[in-house]
Order: structure tokens, then C-alpha cells, then sequence
């Protein structure tokens, strides 16, 4: 029996928002069919996964219904620490791909492994000779980059910032350094609702005429991406907005 692949299946981007955008806006309807056909899956949340499933169902019927899907969570501590750093097995999760099953790896919104959990896995698909299959979906960091204006030929995704006030804004003076000195655009992310902290803390912190983007509720109808000066920003302070967003510094 041949192994099975490990597909990476993208979400939408509208976890925990108010609205959800109708789900052929966001995702292409081949990604939808794929996901469909898979009845295995490793996730970051079992909730989240069985939630988007229902929706994919209602476009595209699921292969097998939601009751009968296999369905793994990563283990907690791959959340709080990364499991980019190798120390995680993610091969007894595959054991279906090895008995000849597809394999889907979910987050709970954009592509899983980029700015969430999953590199583990597909590091162990590769190790074990399983085909990894990203497919085609929103990447909240590439969406946000394209549409701030800023570097998109050198740029730098640092994750998130500290939440201690003082490591946050040597953090942020370290960044805007760097950004300055090569013109490398450097994008970070925060909990939507500490949003309003952080971009008080960028505004007070950076230099007037470095650049700040930021990107609020991409692929939404309500979505925001502001570009402006840190002047102008200082000039024109923006109302609170806690969508998902992505924060962009350069020049």
C-alpha cells in the first residue's frame, strides 16, 4: 500500500471576528474540494477543525461525515513553545499517511506551519517520505506585506513582540534599527485584543519618519490596511480595532 500525503490546508482568516466572509471568497473552490476528501486530520484546536469542516461541508460534501473524522491536536506545549525547534516527534501523528490515508494539517486560520504550529509535522512527513501538499489559501503576513507599500524583496516575520512594557519597546527599537539600516521591512503580530497596547506603544516609540503598516481583518469586508508615517499616525490616532491583524515597520 502506497503512503498517503500530508496536505496543508489553509483556513480563512476569520477566526474569532465578529463576521466571516463567505468561504469561496477566501479560499479557492480546488483547496475546498481537497480538504473535503480528507477524513484525517492534525490540528492545532478539535473545535476549531470540526467547525471549519461544517463549513467546507456546506460547499463541498466532507467524504465522511463529521462525526467519523479522525481528528489530532497538537500537544499543548508545541503551542506555548514552538515546535520549529525539532525537539517534537510529529511522526506517530502520521501514522495514518504510512497506512496509506491523506493527511490534512489544519490551524485555525491561514496556512498551518507559517506563524502557527505544524512545522513538526511536515518536517516528519518529509523525514518518513510522505509528499507534503501546501494548498493554495490566505497568508495574512504575504496579503499584509503586499498591501503596505513597504519592502517586499527583503523582509522579516519576528512572530510576536514582548508583553513586558520595557523588553517591548527595546524590542522595538531593535527592529526599526534594523529595518532602517538595511531596508529590511520587518512584520510582527499580536493577541487582537492587545492591539490597541501595541500600536500605542509603536507610535511612541518609533522614530517620526520611519513608515508603519497595519493590516486589520484581511479578506474581510470590514478590513482596514493603513500605511502612513509615524507622524501622521501620531496625527491622525486610529480607532480601537480588534480584528486579527499584522503590524509592518520600514521605510
Amino acid at each position: 500500500m502506497s503512503e498517503g500525503k500530508l496536505f496543508l490546508v489553509p483556513a480563512p482568516l476569520d477566526f474569532g471576528c465578529d463576521e466571516q466572509a463567505p468561504l469561496q471568497d477566501a479560499l479557492p473552490l480546488g483547496t475546498l474540494q481537497a480538504a473535503a476528501g480528507i477524513t484525517h486530520w492534525i490540528c492545532e484546536n478539535a473545535k476549531s477543525a470540526r467547525a471549519y469542516l461544517k463549513r467546507i461541508d456546506a460547499v463541498s460534501p466532507l467524504a465522511a461525515p463529521l462525526q467519523a473524522q479522525q481528528i489530532v491536536e497538537l500537544p499543548r506545549e508545541v503551542h506555548k513553545k514552538g515546535d520549529h525547534a525539532g525537539q517534537f516527534d510529529a511522526k506517530p501523528l502520521l501514522t495514518p499517511a504510512l497506512a496509506g490515508h491523506d493527511v490534512g494539517l489544519l490551524s485555525e486560520a491561514g496556512m498551518p506551519a507559517v506563524a502557527d504550529p505544524g512545522s513538526s509535522v511536515a518536517r516528519a512527513a518529509h523525514e518518513l517520505g510522505i509528499a507534503v501538499v501546501p494548498l493554495t489559501g490566505p497568508v495574512s503576513l504575504l496579503l499584509a506585506l503586499a498591501a503596505s507599500g513597504l519592502n517586499g524583496q527583503n523582509f522579516a516575520f519576528v512572530g510576536y513582540l514582548p508583553q513586558d512594557a520595557q523588553e517591548r519597546i527595546q524590542r522595538i527599537r531593535e527592529l526599526e534599527a534594523l529595518a532602517l539600516r538595511t531596508g529590511q521591512t520587518q512584520l510582527f503580530i499580536e493577541t487582537p485584543y492587545r492591539n490597541a497596547a501595541l500600536l500605542q506603544a509603536l507610535t511612541q516609540t518609533l522614530q517620526h519618519h520611519t513608515r508603519l503598516a497595519v493590516a486589520h481583518g484581511l479578506t474581510l469586508a470590514s478590513a482596514n490596511v493603513r500605511s502612513e508615517t509615524v507622524k501622521a499616525w501620531r496625527a491622525r490616532p486610529p480607532a480601537e480595532d480588534r480584528a486579527p491583524a499584522v503590524f509592518a515597520i520600514g521605510r
